[in-house]
């Protein structure tokens, strides 16, 4: 099994601890580590689903597929002791995100849409609605009267 550990950055304007929503779908790209076949869509993975894998002697995992040119079951499942880490904007610096054991897969690409939370930096209002599937997410925080938004968010992986 192989970890990889997704970075990110963002700008943010006037919030801080950007992360995602509980019952949030995570969006990435994934390829085939046996005949390195990129699958055509962005694949889904939700922290909260398991599914069986086969031959794993009663294993779980968050994803599981089979490739559509080999045909070599791969899998995936979230690092329980590296959690989702907010992001703050300090430095401008890809920061550790999240962590997956990946087995004959490895993701290539991330897609941030999906419904994220976020905390105004002088007001403390919780922002828990953002979305963020046209790239970028603005409004105004009514405590602190500032604006506030979310925008260029950048993913890359590495192996942890």
């Amino acid at each position: 099994m192989v970890r990889l550990t997704l970075k990110i950055k963002a700008e943010l304007e006037n919030v801080t601890d950007l992360q995602p929503t509980d019952d949030f779908e995570y969006f990435f790209k994934v390829k085939c580590t046996q005949c390195n076949e990129t699958h055509k869509k962005t694949i889904s993975i939700n922290r909260h689903e398991k599914y069986e894998v086969a031959g794993g002697k009663g294993g779980m995992a968050n994803f599981v597929w089979k490739c559509g040119l080999c045909k070599r079951e791969a899998s995936a499942r979230f690092e329980p002791s590296f959690p989702t880490q907010p992001y703050s904007e300090e430095n401008e610096q890809l920061a550790p995100f999240v962590t997956l054991d990946c087995r004959n897969l490895e993701f290539v690409g991330f897609d941030p849409k999906g419904t994220w939370k976020c905390v105004g930096v002088k007001s403390g209002t919780v922002f828990d609605d953002v979305d963020l599937s046209e790239g970028e997410w603005s409004d105004y925080d009514e405590k602190s009267a500032l604006p506030v938004g979310v925008s260029n968010v950048e993913g890359e992986w590495s192996r942890a």
